[in-house]
């Protein structure tokens, strides 16, 4: 089993997810699991959140309410369902599932955040794990944003993606 994550060019079939994106990058993995499915591979990769990512979390939480951002707990793609039918996998929100992919994300005011998990069957029980991330910026907060969180976002990504190689 190849347990290291790599980074590689977004798919042409992730970029009509966030018509416009800014940014757009991707990371792969191969795991030796058969039958695994998307939204199996998304709870494995977003469902357990390492300690030290989950105090950067709380730290971007406190820091971002101080000038109106919303918090990981206050982000629904479709707000008018009410909370317990709001489908989250992790702290991200489902916008669409089907078996070989689950798209997660969440709009705000100061931009729009997708996190794709696809899933290829390789035979012989492997599995292509890919994930995607796609973030198109409203305005200069956006941009700053996402200047800020960037040499995090990579480092929290392949973690994250490391655990889909892990029952």
């Amino acid at each position: 089993m190849n347990m290291s994550v790599h980074a590689m060019a977004p798919g042409a079939t992730t970029a009509p997810l966030l018509a416009g994106a800014d940014f757009a990058d991707a990371y792969q993995l191969i795991v030796a699991t058969p039958a695994l499915d998307a939204a199996a591979a998304a709870q494995r990769i977003f469902g357990r959140t390492p300690r030290w990512i989950r105090a950067l979390l709380a730290l971007r939480n406190r820091l971002v309410a101080l000038i109106g951002l919303k918090g990981a707990d206050e982000t629904a793609i479709d707000k008018d369902l009410p909370p317990e039918r709001r489908r989250r996998i992790g702290f991200f929100p489902v916008v669409s599932e089907t078996p070989d992919r689950v798209v997660m994300g969440f709009d705000d005011w100061h931009l729009d955040f997708r996190v794709v998990v696809d899933v290829l069957s390789l035979g012989a029980d492997r599995q292509q794990v890919t994930t995607t991330t796609l973030v198109r910026t409203h305005n200069w907060m956006g941009r700053a944003y996402l200047a800020f969180i960037m040499p995090f976002h990579r480092v929290i990504v392949r973690t994250m993606l490391a655990q889909a190689a892990r029952s």
